[in-house]
């Protein structure tokens, strides 16, 4: 299983913003947000700090997969 961020992007999308918007917001570094895009894993602080900045919950960002469904 891996965590797939799809939720996120899709998100970002809906709320007009980018990457580097959420970077911004959320007080991230480049390194993050590209591990991120690498469908690599992130701390729980740095989906905390995200939830925050989007006003959501985890579940709004994150979905846990097969690794070939994400």
């Amino acid at each position: 299983m891996e965590i797939c961020y799809n939720r996120l992007w899709k998100l970002l999308r809906e709320k007009g913003m980018v990457k580097q918007d959420l970077r911004m917001a959320a007080g991230l570094s480049t390194n993050v947000i590209a591990n991120m895009g690498k469908r690599k894993d992130v701390s729980t602080g740095v989906l905390r700090k995200i939830c925050d900045a989007l006003e959501c919950d985890l579940y709004d960002i994150v979905e846990f997969v097969k690794d070939e469904d994400c």
